[in-house]
């Protein structure tokens, strides 16, 4: 952790029970939510400021609505008393949060970005972090995705689409870096 600047920013996105849901079908990495709580145990006893993500869904069926099981947090990422979260209703953690505000009004222009999943909320924040000037390391064993079929209709792994959508952000909205780089 030490070429980050100190006050670098975890950022946990949706590491909510509800990717626990049989309905999101295979997913790759799955000791990525131990890895992120590894994250988390170091940022807080470095003192280092961490910011939960938690998606409260609107859809009646989403396994992350609010009133749902699924809505809780994974036991490993739970927020403590004081650490701050935002609730967000789109995939980005930027959009009607208060996100962007939050980290300018305090200097924190670092993030380090782990979460669910890769290819949707991750992607979406990290690219709009990116974009917004931010400079972001984004945890690629702290983070996951489910199998998807392509355009052309083709089967695709999980571990293809986060593979994917690694190459698509780094270089140029992020670093894409592994969890035993930064603890």
């Amino acid at each position: 952790m030490n070429s980050l600047p100190f006050n670098a920013v975890l950022l946990l996105i949706d590491l909510q029970q509800a990717v626990d849901n049989p309905s999101w079908g295979p997913r790759n990495h799955p000791d990525a939510e131990r890895v992120a709580g590894a994250l988390l145990q170091a940022w807080r006893a470095a003192g280092r400021p961490v910011i939960h993500i938690r998606h409260d869904s609107t859809e009646p069926a989403s396994t992350y609505r609010p009133g749902q099981p699924g809505h809780a947090f994974k036991p490993e990422v739970l927020p403590l008393q004081g650490e701050t979260l935002f609730a967000k209703q789109t995939n980005s953690a930027f959009i009607r949060t208060g996100l962007e505000a939050h980290l300018r009004e305090r200097g924190l222009d670092t993030l380090v970005i782990a979460g669910v999943s890769t290819s949707n909320s991750v992607e979406a924040t990290v690219r709009m972090a990116g974009n917004l000037g931010f400079t972001v390391w984004l945890v690629e064993d702290a983070c996951f995705t489910f199998d998807r079929i392509d355009w052309s209709g083709k089967q695709r792994t999980a571990q293809e689409v986060h593979d994917m959508t690694l190459a698509n952000l780094h270089g140029e909205y992020c670093t894409v870096t592994r969890s035993a780089m930064l603890i």
